[in-house]
């Protein structure tokens, strides 16, 4: 089993609030691409959440490993997560930070799960309630309607969805810019495409599922439900490409250690332990990967 803490006696107390927020919100979810929270125990000022070991790593760093790696495979894995976060949207939780560094696999044995982790930044909602909860996420992986501070939901895991598929079949994401004003003016403008020669290989339905977990409107938005449904995901057989996708992998390899270098840089950065940056409040959340931001 892992084990979280948490001490009361920290000057980052509201840290200390967000696990048991987070506690309380782990326990409402058992399945078996979620990490399983066992326990939450507080006492003589400390908090202990008690979690699954998963050994696995992380799901982007085990596909580079791979010796084969089809788009067949990427839609298992975005089958594993959609339908963990099926089962948050069906009880009532939005994750808000779905991103590869929490897309975890259970062991290391060929054909792990894939492990949903990190619901500090996930809420409770009701039904298909939108409303402002905040702003809330991780960069590249926020969607129009969060950037554009409007009332929000359960489509914003989707859209997350939709970029972390992208970046399954291409090994790379649909959205970059060094500068972040400008990478949110892609995202707000739905400005993807799929650029030659690497999208050729790529089947229309798989392209079919990106565009519809990336629409801009989140009313249109395909939701779990929907994509579980879809021929690309439910027909995997006869619909996904089984073709090995080397140049994914090499572009993925590039794209982890990309992650990696940015996580070292900020930490090592005097920002990065500021609570804030510009006129911007920040929650800076878990050191060892890239910070989610919570206004």
């Amino acid at each position: 089993m892992a084990l979280t803490i948490c001490t009361r006696f920290t000057d980052e107390f509201q840290l200390f609030e967000e696990l048991g927020k987070e506690a309380r919100i782990c326990r409402l979810l058992k399945h078996p691409n979620i990490v399983r929270l066992h326990d939450s125990i507080s006492e003589e000022g400390f908090h202990y959440l008690l979690f699954d070991l998963v050994t696995g790593g992380e799901l982007f760093e085990d596909i580079v490993a791979r010796e084969y790696y089809s788009e067949a495979d990427a839609s298992h894995c975005i089958q594993q997560i959609v339908e963990s976060v099926h089962h948050c949207h069906v009880n009532g939780i939005v994750h808000r930070d779905l991103k590869p560094e929490n897309l975890l696999l259970a062991s290391k044995l060929k054909g792990a799960a894939v492990k949903l982790a990190d619901f500090g930044l996930a809420i409770e909602v009701q039904g298909d309630q939108q409303a402002w909860f905040g702003f809330a996420g991780t960069p590249g992986y926020l969607s129009p309607e969060v950037l554009r501070k409007d009332p929000y939901g359960k489509p914003v895991d989707m859209w997350a969805c939709g970029v972390i598929l992208y970046i399954l079949l291409v090994g790379y994401p649909p959205f970059w810019d060094e500068d972040q004003h400008r990478l949110y003016q892609q995202i707000k403008a739905g400005a993807y495409d799929f650029p030659s020669p690497e999208w050729d290989t790529v089947t229309p339905d798989a392209k079919d599922l990106i565009n519809k977990m990336l629409t801009i409107n989140p009313g249109k938005r395909i939701t779990t439900a929907e994509a579980l449904k879809h021929p690309w995901i439910c027909q995997r057989s006869t619909v996904a490409s089984m073709m090995h996708r080397q140049e994914t992998v090499e572009c993925l390899k590039k794209f982890n250690a990309r992650r990696k270098l940015k996580v070292k840089l900020l930490f090592h950065c005097p920002l990065f332990y500021s609570e804030t940056q510009g006129d911007t409040p920040l929650s800076l959340k878990y050191h060892t990967k890239y910070p989610s931001i919570k206004e």
